[in-house]
């Protein structure tokens, strides 16, 4: 049986992104579904969340302690059934690298599951409080409730 494969992206790979595979890891079958995250920039390869991600999963019941940061490639395109981008800024970043509209297609905006076709970012919270980070688990866990069921589940 193919697995399908999830790719989660944000900027830095260290906030939103892996918070994203946490949710999504806790939703799916892992003998059905393989989730992974990455970021568009290279500022974080190697590096663990930010504590303020692994806190607010902690928290909500999830450990995304063993994630650590990478950086998009194109190869991505290949392996991966979705790829959820936390904002437009990274979603034009990753469509800019995609060699057709197939992989194209693959790249969709992760608040549009929760708010269909409002094409609205997931704001980063790197630079705010901890309320921030809850603030995106919230957004984050009905974006990938409402993906699983709309893609996998149903789809």
């Amino acid at each position: 049986m193919t697995k399908t494969r999830i790719l989660t992206v944000c900027l830095g790979n260290i906030c939103r992104s892996p918070l994203a595979k946490g949710i999504l890891d806790s939703l799916v079958d892992p003998e059905e579904v393989v989730v992974d995250s990455a970021g568009t920039g290279d500022y974080h390869i190697g590096d663990p969340p930010d504590e303020r991600s692994v806190e607010v999963a902690k928290k909500n019941g999830l450990d995304i302690t063993d994630q650590r940061g990478r950086q998009f490639k194109t190869d991505d395109f290949v392996r991966y059934d979705f790829i959820l981008a936390m904002d437009n800024y990274n979603y034009e970043d990753i469509v800019s690298l995609a060699s057709n509209e197939q992989d194209k297609d693959k790249v969709k905006l992760i608040l549009n599951y929760a708010i269909p076709g409002e094409n609205l970012d997931v704001p980063d919270p790197y630079f705010g409080g901890t309320s921030g980070f809850d603030d995106v688990y919230a957004m984050l866990t009905k974006a990938c409730r409402n993906f699983v069921d709309k893609e996998l589940k149903n789809g």
